[in-house]
């Protein structure tokens, strides 16, 4: 009776059906996609494919948003509608993500916010039909497990920037509208020159000095490390690696980029940029008291003895002031100087 049961529990097993990602294979500079620029009177498409938004005001910030730069809304038709009242199913996510990029009158699509559950909807999303219809699609922290996925599936050039529920300082609108309007390369990068008091309010370090030149890749660190073992995880190898994130303590930094650094995925870049990391020390934070490196003290451990250019402090990510990043993008990168060179626009 064992033996038939264990038959028919395997017989039964084999007769689901099982996720069969795609063959990823390099892609060549021609492949690469990029998306149209957007110009005043576009529509955009609004989606939460992590944590839902069902505050009725915080949607009329997104779409004060959108007014400021000129463009029009379609919001996506699970994200007041779906169930749940933090995370809509995955379905209803998916659902959005393919409406949204097969709707031919959306120009773009921009998330709502982060949170959690980006990750989930990885082996259910069509990425054929993203790479058949290109467009522009930006957010960033959870949103990068979405990234990297369209990335090395999709060959499109996602950016990792605002979610529509951002400050969106000046400095924000400013580099936020010159990647996604304008045609011509970023350029140079360097942090806003505001201070309190004498010292600057951004500041920046050399890790490891030097020069690199690669292709743009990275996110969030928690999400990155979260997708190694996945057929998602990120690619970095003669890549320039932006990183970044929020609210960790420095041992759980060293343990994440113990992870990277031991998968290979840290001295197999071309250089890293560790982005400005707020509420990342032990201060104001509850301590574990089981570790007491601070953050520029990690940050030196382990980036500091890489054979590679390494600078701290570029503000992507979580804070007020975010430059907006084209993601698979040529660049290079001044670790002397802590310059971020962006050689290659996003759109067309």
């Amino acid at each position: 009776m064992k033996r038939r049961a264990f038959i028919s529990t395997v017989a039964a097993a084999s007769a689901l059906p099982l996720f069969k990602p795609p063959v990823i294979r390099a892609l060549s500079k021609e492949e690469i996609i990029h998306p149209k620029a957007l110009k005043q009177g576009d529509t955009v498409g609004i989606i939460a494919p992590a944590t839902a938004v069902t505050d009725p005001d915080q949607i009329g910030k997104a779409i004060e948003a959108l007014n400021y730069f000129g463009l029009k809304n379609k919001i996506g038709r699970n994200v007041l509608k779906g169930e749940g009242y933090k995370t809509r199913t995955i379905e209803e996510r998916i659902d959005d993500i393919h409406t949204m990029f097969g709707d031919k009158d959306v120009s773009a699509i921009f998330c709502l916010r982060g949170g959690y559950g980006s990750a989930g909807l990885l082996d259910k999303i069509d990425y054929d039909l993203i790479k058949s219809n290109p467009k522009i699609f930006i957010g960033y922290s959870d949103i990068t497990a979405l990234h990297l996925a369209i990335n090395k599936y999709s060959s499109l050039i996602t950016f990792h920037g605002p979610v529509l529920l951002s400050g969106f300082s000046n400095y924000t609108a400013d580099y936020f509208s010159k990647a996604l309007f304008n045609t011509n390369p970023l350029g140079k990068i360097v942090n806003p020159e505001s201070k309190s008091g004498i010292r600057l309010v951004h500041p920046t370090r050399t890790i490891k000095p030097g020069k690199a030149t690669g292709k743009l890749i990275g996110g969030n660190l928690s999400i990155i490390c979260s997708l190694m073992g996945t057929p998602y995880e990120i690619e970095t190898k003669d890549k320039i690696l932006f990183i970044e994130d929020v609210g960790e303590e420095p041992y759980r930094i060293d343990r994440m980029l113990t992870q990277l650094r031991l998968a290979g995925k840290l001295n197999s870049t071309a250089g890293i940029i560790f982005g400005e990391c707020t509420e990342c020390n032990s201060d104001g934070l509850n301590p574990s008291h089981i570790w007491d490196y601070t953050l520029g003290e990690v940050l030196d451990k382990i980036l500091g003895n890489l054979n590679i250019p390494v600078f701290y402090g570029l503000t992507f990510g979580h804070t007020n002031d975010q430059i907006t990043i084209p993601e698979g993008v040529e660049a290079e990168m001044d670790a002397d100087d802590r310059v971020l060179n962006i050689l290659e626009s996003g759109v067309i």
